[in-house]
């Protein structure tokens, strides 16, 4: 178990969060504004550097019905861009409404739509890595019985 990065890409940014797997709480890091693909790649790999993760998740958008859309192909792709790049396992989570998520707990915060921009994506991917964290098998512990 170690640390682990959270990716909610879209086209135009990628969302960063960071968490533990020991304590399966996720928070929001960065968001990463890069045009080209090796511009992002480049950032993605300050981040790894950084953080020395163990594993990656990358939010798979589905629709409503968990359907696939054009998005959820372009997203598989990164997740095994991520993995042949960095040697890392990439697992996917499902981000279906995260967005929408995210922008209501801003709110929820006070922030107006203008400044919640800035952290939105970085929420999201929060919002991924949780939901990767809470689906996660658990690992449970036998109790000794007391002798009767």
């Amino acid at each position: 178990m170690g640390t682990v990065l959270a990716f909610d890409f879209g086209e135009k940014r990628i969302g960063v969060a960071v968490g533990e797997s020991e304590l399966a709480q996720a928070h929001p890091l960065a968001v990463i504004h890069a045009q080209s693909n090796d511009d992002r790649l480049a950032a993605i790999a300050k981040l790894v550097a950084e953080w020395q993760p163990e594993q990656l998740v990358v939010g798979l958008p589905t629709h409503a019905d968990g359907t696939p859309h054009a998005l959820t192909a372009l997203c598989r792709k990164f997740a095994e861009r991520l993995g042949k790049r960095f040697g890392l396992p990439v697992g996917l989570a499902d981000e279906r409404l995260t967005s929408r998520d995210a922008e209501t707990r801003l709110r929820e915060t006070g922030r107006n739509a203008k400044s919640a921009r800035a952290v939105l994506d970085a929420v999201a991917a929060q919002l991924i890595l949780q939901t990767w964290f809470d689906t996660l098998p658990t690992c449970h512990v036998p109790t000794p019985h007391s002798p009767a």
